[in-house]
């Protein structure tokens, strides 16, 4: 790499203004926490010291031109990018910048439907037009895998006014589609390619892990540097290649995104890039035995399904990413967000979701061998405790939409509120999603089935927290009128 990485400009920035003992005159209004001794004593003196404004020695996130300026360049040399922009307001602005880049009202935009929320509530407000591509189904695991190329192709052959195809690099779950062979598609047609990266900063950096976006040839990547790469929650990077306009995008982002950025999430940016440049490899070689040793350790127990590499298939399927810790849980007669639930209140151990028949645990070089093994035993101790006859458990998790309106003509078209029980036939209004993983189960413009009506009720049943409607009980929903 031509630049240094290990220095951090942000970090070097803020020790100096430390230094400085600079009179605060200007906000925050706790004053580097002498405002508030109780939060100051929670977080730290340095931490409330350096959760400040904008100024000139520090930059300014809206337009950087020093500091924050050198760290997106060092970023985007880290990361094989064109241009990178600090984002603060979560992935979720990143991927709602990428759709506002590409798209305008009523363009269209091919995608799975198997996307977070971020991505359609993006068709909400700018009026882009969704074509969606079905995932592919593993119909014993329950869950929707990545798109195919046949499909993305055929997608693209139907509607080559498309301005971008949208792909999960990986999804929820680990599984990635062929993003190489659809950049190289979506290209060939003048489409832009979109990753949503939100779980995939390891791909950067690790060895023997599916092709990152930037490397398979995206235009754009919405990368959570906070869920693996060590930034604090809601950082994030939106890397960008040679075909996207650097001062558009920024543009674009400063729409949404605030004009307060957070010092405490840029630093965490600028030092997770460097740790990551410096240590990443090591790290995610780290993860990844510790996810190997899992898997083998869970499929001895039993019943439990600790999937991997063996089902890559080389299309819908294409590979897995291995530091994830996925589990099929129906086999020993218990949804995963029942697992979920017993690990957490029994046992005290939080993992990231539980569905109606997976978990996913999250696995980094931060982790520990004992907490992993205290994490193999609790399972198998679960099976032994609350194991039970599998038959009659809900055997499938994705369902196919049935599109009738574009997502923002739905979503700001006059409403009802229904009983939820009642709505059958009926186009929705909202959203209704189980978090985490945040992908709808119905979203603006998708009509009411049904199998969907039957989905969300044995979710509610099993303790699914279910999010997104106006009525916070989930016992009423707004349809289009």
């Amino acid at each position: 790499m031509g630049k240094d990485q290990n220095t951090a400009p942000i970090y070097d920035a803020l020790k100096r203004h430390l230094r400085n003992r600079v009179v605060r005159l200007d906000v925050p209004g706790h004053k580097g926490g002498r405002m508030n001794k109780e939060l100051r004593d929670f977080l730290g003196e340095n931490c409330l010291k350096v959760d400040v404004n904008s100024m000139k020695p520090l930059d300014n996130l809206c337009h950087p031109v020093s500091v924050i300026k050198e760290a997106e360049e060092l970023a985007s040399e880290a990361f094989g990018a064109e241009h990178t922009f600090f984002i603060v307001n979560g992935t979720t602005a990143a991927v709602q910048a990428m759709v506002f880049t590409a798209c305008k009202a009523g363009d269209k935009i091919i995608m799975p439907r198997n996307v977070h929320r971020s991505a359609i509530n993006a068709l909400v407000v700018c009026g882009a037009v969704p074509v969606y591509v079905n995932p592919g189904t593993n119909k014993q695991l329950g869950i929707p895998l990545g798109m195919s190329v046949r499909d993305v192709e055929a997608a693209i052959l139907a509607n080559p006014d498309a301005k971008a195809v949208l792909v999960n690099n990986p999804t929820y779950y680990g599984v990635c589609s062929d993003i190489r062979k659809i950049c190289e598609i979506a290209h060939a047609h003048g489409m832009l390619v979109l990753a949503d990266e939100a779980h995939g900063t390891h791909l950067y950096f690790g060895e023997g892990l599916p092709v990152n976006a930037m490397a398979a040839g995206a235009d754009m990547a919405a990368v959570s540097i906070h869920k693996t790469g060590g930034s604090l929650t809601q950082s994030s990077f939106l890397l960008c290649s040679k075909s996207i306009s650097e001062g558009y995008v920024r543009q674009i982002i400063n729409l949404t995104q605030t004009t307060s950025g957070s010092y405490l999430l840029m630093v965490s940016l600028d030092l997770a890039r460097k740790n990551l440049c410096l240590n990443g490899r090591e790290m995610f070689r780290k993860s990844v035995d510790y996810a190997d040793y899992a898997r083998e350790e869970i499929n001895k127990i039993g019943g439990y399904y600790a999937f991997g590499r063996e089902l890559e298939n080389g299309d819908d399927f294409f590979a897995f990413d291995s530091t994830k810790l996925s589990v099929h849980t129906r086999e020993v007669g218990l949804a995963g967000v029942e697992v979920y639930d017993i690990l957490r209140d029994d046992y005290d151990i939080q993992i990231e979701f539980g569905d109606i028949g997976n978990i996913l645990a999250i696995v980094s070089a931060g982790d520990r061998e004992l907490e992993i093994e205290r994490f193999i035993s609790s399972l198998g101790e679960i099976k032994r405790l609350y194991g039970k006859d599998p038959s009659g458990m809900f055997d499938h998790e994705y369902i196919n939409p049935q599109v009738v309106l574009a997502p923002q003509q739905a979503f700001y078209s006059e409403k009802k509120s229904v009983p939820i029980g009642s709505s059958e036939g009926m186009i929705c209004g909202e959203f209704v999603m189980c978090y985490p993983p945040g992908i709808p189960i119905l979203a603006p413009g998708e009509r009411i089935t049904g199998d969907i009506l039957d989905y969300i009720a044995y979710c509610k049943e099993k303790g699914c927290f279910l999010t997104g409607t106006e009525d916070l009980e989930i016992n009423n929903i707004n349809v289009v009128i």
